[in-house]
C-alpha cells in the first residue's frame, strides 16, 4: 500500500521542496496552505493536491501515514490536532529533513546570509560533474525547471540549514559550510552569544570524518572553531561571475572549497560558477524595454547593504531606485540602528519604504508600539528616502515617476513579491503597447 503524506504549510519554500522529494519517492502527497502562490502552482503541476484557505480538519485524510508541519504552524492548528488525536506519525519540517540527512551524504549550507546562493552553486557543480545530487533548497533554479528541488539518484543531498529556532540541530551533515554569523531572528534568540552557542552545538552534529568549511573573513565564524577548512576572498581564485557583488564572490569560494573536498577539479567547478546566472529573488534581473526590474529577497541590513552596493557596481551609469518592505516588526526594532545606517549611507537615487510586513505569531506588542516604517524614514532623514504606506501607493508612485532605462529593485521577504509581479506585468504591457 502506497504511503500517504500530508504537509501543513506546504507553500513554504522548504516545505514545498520536501513535498516534491516525497513525490519523487512514489508516495501520495497532499498539503494545505493559507494562500495561492507561484510555489503552489508548481506543486499542482506535479499533481500534488493542495487545499487553500484556513486550515481545517477535513483537509487531513484519516488514512494519512505521516504529517509534516511547517515551523510557522502552532499546536492549535486543527490539522495538526487531528493528526495527534488519531495517533498519526507527526514531524516538524526540520525533523523530517533531519531524517533525510541521516540517509544521504549530506552537504548543508548554514549562515545568516548567502545560504540559498551558495547551496545553488554547490548543487549545480555536483549536477554538472556527474554526482547527481538530490537538492532541497530555499530558492528556485532555472536549471532545475524553475524548482527548488532536484531528484538525484546518487548518495549526495544538498540542503539549506536554517538556524531559526535551532532547526539545524536536527541535521547530521557530512560537509557543513558556514557562510557567516550575525544577529538575526531576535524574536527567538537572545543575542549574538545565543546564536553563536547554537552554531557551536550544530558543529557537533557533523558526522564522523565529516568536514567543516567556514568563511575566514567573518569574525564570528572564525570564533566558533579552529578545526575547519577556511576560505577567504583575500585568496581569490580567478573566477569571473555573472552575478554582481563581493558577497557572491565569497559564496562562490565556499562552493569551490566544497567542490575540492569532493574531489571535483577546480577547472570544472569554476566553469560552472562562471556560468551561474543567479537564482530566484537573489538579485534576479528582468530587463524590459523602459526599465530594468530586479527582484531581491534581502531583508536584513547586511543583505540590503550588499545588494545596493552590487547594484551600483553593476549599473554605475544608471538611475537606481529601490522599493523596500521591512520584514517583521521585531527584526526592524532590534536592528533599527543598522537599518538607519545602511539607508542613510546609501548612494542610490531613491529609496521607497513601505509599512512593515507583519509576521503572524512572531511579533511582540512592544515592537509594534516602538517602531514602524514612517518612524524609520524620519530617523533616516534623507531626501532620497521616502515613505509610502501601502504597496499599492508605492506601485502608483513608481508608475508615475519612473524614467526610461532606470533600474528598480523590489526588495523584501514579505508580500512585496506581489508588487514585483504587478510591476513586471505593467512594464511588460507598456513594452507591448510601444512595440
Amino acid at each position: 500500500m502506497t504511503k500517504k503524506i500530508h504537509l501543513i504549510g506546504i507553500g513554504g519554500i522548504g516545505m514545498s521542496a520536501l513535498a516534491q522529494y516525497y513525490l519523487s519517492q512514489g508516495l501520495i502527497v497532499s498539503g494545505s496552505d493559507l494562500s495561492e502562490s507561484e510555489t503552489i502552482n508548481l506543486l499542482r503541476k506535479k499533481k500534488i493536491k493542495v487545499m487553500i484557505g484556513p486550515h481545517k480538519e477535513s483537509n487531513l485524510d484519516l488514512e494519512t501515514n505521516l504529517v509534516v508541519y511547517s515551523p510557522a504552524v502552532d499546536n492549535k492548528n486543527p490539522e495538526l490536532k487531528k493528526a495527534l488525536k488519531n495517533e498519526m506519525e507527526v514531524k516538524s519540517y526540520p525533523q523530517a529533513l533531519g531524517d533525510l540527512t541521516k540517509k544521504y551524504f549530506t552537504i548543508a549550507v548554514s549562515g545568516t546570509h548567502g545560504k540559498s546562493t551558495t547551496s545553488s552553486m554547490i548543487s549545480l557543480i555536483l549536477a554538472e560533474n556527474n554526482l547527481d545530487p538530490t537538492v532541497i533548497i530555499g530558492t528556485k533554479l532555472k536549471e532545475f525547471n524553475d524548482s527548488n528541488f532536484r531528484a538525484g539518484k546518487s548518495k549526495y543531498l544538498v540542503i539549506e540549514a536554517d538556524e531559526y529556532k535551532r532547526s539545524f540541530l536536527h541535521y547530521k551533515p557530512d560537509i557543513l559550510i558556514i557562510t557567516n554569523i550575525e544577529e538575526d531572528h531576535l524574536d527567538y534568540y537572545q543575542d549574538i552569544k545565543d546564536i553563536m552557542k547554537a552554531f557551536k552545538e550544530y558543529i557537533k552534529k557533523i558526522k564522523k570524518n565529516g568536514v567543516l568549511i567556514i568563511n575566514n573573513d567573518d569574525k564570528n565564524a572564525r570564533k566558533i572553531t579552529r578545526e575547519s577548512i577556511k576560505y577567504s576572498i583575500k585568496d581569490t581564485e580567478k573566477i569571473t561571475l555573472q552575478v554582481p557583488g563581493e558577497h557572491n564572490l565569497s559564496n562562490a569560494l565556499a562552493a569551490l572549497t566544497c567542490a575540492r573536498v569532493l574531489g571535483i577539479k577546480d577547472k570544472d567547478a569554476i566553469k560552472t560558477l562562471s556560468c551561474f546566472k543567479g537564482s530566484w529573488r537573489r538579485f534576479e534581473v528582468f530587463p524590459l524595454k523602459n526599465i530594468t526590474l530586479v527582484s531581491d529577497y534581502a531583508h536584513h541590513p547586511t543583505e540590503i547593504e550588499k545588494t545596493l552596493k552590487a547594484a551600483l557596481e553593476k549599473y554605475p551609469d544608471k538611475r537606481i531606485r529601490c522599493v523596500f518592505q521591512p520584514h517583521q516588526y521585531e527584526r526592524t526594532m532590534r536592528l533599527l540602528d543598522d537599518f538607519v545606517r545602511v539607508f542613510r549611507q546609501n548612494e542610490i537615487n531613491e529609496i521607497i519604504i513601505c509599512d512593515v510586513y507583519d509576521v503572524a505569531g512572531r511579533e511582540s506588542k512592544q515592537a509594534k508600539k516602538k517602531i514602524d516604517s514612517q518612524k524609520m524614514v524620519k530617523l533616516i532623514n534623507q531626501r532620497n528616502v521616502k515613505y509610502k504606506k501601502t504597496l499599492k501607493q508605492a506601485e502608483n508612485y513608481i508608475k508615475k515617476t519612473f524614467k526610461k532605462d532606470e533600474v528598480l529593485i523590489v526588495m523584501g521577504a514579505g508580500d512585496i513579491y506581489n508588487l514585483f509581479l504587478d510591476l513586471r506585468k505593467f512594464f511588460d504591457l507598456t513594452k507591448k503597447k510601444k512595440n
